[in-house]
């Protein structure tokens, strides 16, 4: 009797729960021919991405949790989830839903700042009308309030649609090409290094404004024009570009009518200063915003920086408002820094076939015209506007776009 009421009151001996084991298919390890087996405590099971809020997304790569095991297995972990996200960013889908998200991104970022943008490009380029505004206290409010009282809300937003026609492809194509290269450049882990960032960045901003200079040219001129007598078409100012420097449309030669190819060489009047302005604009400002999200997920930071307050290079996880937010405006206002010269340069370049004297063809003549007039002040004309303008649209740019990728499951 003794026995069995001592049994009865004992406690249920358990077996401690054994770590089960995940083997993830070749598919689910991006074709990778050694599928290893990984602790379940280093990686999602199934493939699917798991955060703190319990959802899954089984088209996100496989989120490398807080790992309580050997240092060898986190590190294969991490591995096998970076190869899962370089082949996911190649697939057509990722690069479609990416593009869509740049765009609009790009279109957001420039509709909050088109009347600074104009105001800064008629500073830049010594508009007559508005040299006398340039450099003083409330100069860029005055030419502001000189364009409202000539064209009214119009006038100042005067170049736009020419800017989101040539935005949307423009953002769409840098944020498609910078996670191509990144993806190759930064296979793994150990190859997330500065220069790597800083080479994605560079050859995405070359890439993109390769294909859409003429459209930005055309709003640069767009913008410049301050003629009372009529108001600037996107038609005009496109025939007004083919026909600089041109005697004729065509010349003759055996009967045969042959068309000038200066004409088309217009519309990329000022690109050669525009490459070398956006090799450092383009791979600052990627670097510097990658940087700012790492000091942002570090161990001192991450409870208010990171959306679910973990400690993680999972980069599905998004930043919050504010921090994603400062950490664009950030990377709008170093590449600003370093890239503004060549930006004053080529926008002289840009608007030079509308001048009598036709000085402005090179580089570096350009930048001694500006030298000789101006001295080292003249290459920094405008900047503090840039700023101004600069920093809510790169910080705009990097949250619309990261928000979009969440919202397209990207």
């Amino acid at each position: 009797m003794s026995e069995s009421v001592q049994r009865l009151h004992s406690p249920t001996r358990t077996n401690p729960p054994v770590t089960p084991t995940v083997e993830l298919t070749k598919t689910e390890c991006a074709s990778s021919s050694d599928a290893d087996m990984i602790p379940a405590s280093s990686i999602s099971p199934a493939g699917t991405s798991v955060s703190k809020t319990g959802v899954r997304n089984p088209d996100m790569a496989p989120t490398v949790l807080d790992s309580n095991g050997d240092d060898a297995s986190h590190q294969e972990g991490l591995r096998v989830a970076k190869a899962y996200a370089v082949e996911r960013t190649h697939s057509s889908n990722y690069i479609l839903r990416s593009g869509f998200a740049g765009g609009l991104a790009g279109c957001a970022a420039k509709s909050i700042i088109a009347p600074l943008d104009r105001v800064k490009i008629l500073f830049q380029t010594s508009s007559p009308e508005f040299a006398k505004y340039s450099g003083t206290r409330m100069g860029v409010w005055r030419a502001a309030s000189q364009i409202y009282s000539q064209d009214g809300v119009l006038g100042l937003y005067q170049g736009h649609s020419a800017t989101l026609l040539r935005i949307f492809p423009y953002a769409a194509i840098k944020f498609v090409v910078y996670e191509q290269i990144r993806s190759v450049l930064i296979s793994r882990p150990d190859q997330e290094t500065n220069i790597r960032r800083v080479l994605s960045g560079s050859l995405a901003g070359v890439t993109s404004v390769f294909f859409t200079y003429p459209l930005e040219l055309i709003r640069v001129r767009l913008a410049y024009e301050t003629r009372k007598d009529q108001r600037a078409s996107f038609v005009r100012i496109c025939k007004q570009i083919f026909n600089e420097g041109r005697s004729g449309s065509s010349s003759a030669t055996d009967g045969h009518r042959i068309p000038n190819v200066r004409g088309m060489h217009n519309f990329y009047r000022g690109f050669s200063p525009t490459l070398l302005g956006m090799l450092p604009y383009a791979g600052v400002s990627f670097w510097t915003h990658d940087t700012i999200h790492d000091i942002f997920r570090s161990q001192l930071l991450a409870p208010y920086a990171v959306a679910d307050g973990s400690v993680s290079s999972d980069r599905h996880v998004p930043l919050t408002v504010w921090a994603q937010l400062m950490a664009g405006g950030m990377a709008g206002m170093v590449a600003q820094t370093a890239s503004y010269p060549l930006e004053v340069v080529r926008r002289r370049m840009q608007v030079g076939g509308t001048m009598k004297e036709k000085k402005f063809r090179s580089i570096w003549g350009t930048a001694r015209i500006i030298w000789l007039e101006h001295g080292v002040k003249g290459f920094f004309v405008g900047l503090t506007i840039g700023y101004i303008k600069v920093i809510p649209m790169v910080s705009c740019s990097f949250f619309v776009y990261e928000r979009m990728k969440i919202l397209l499951g990207i």
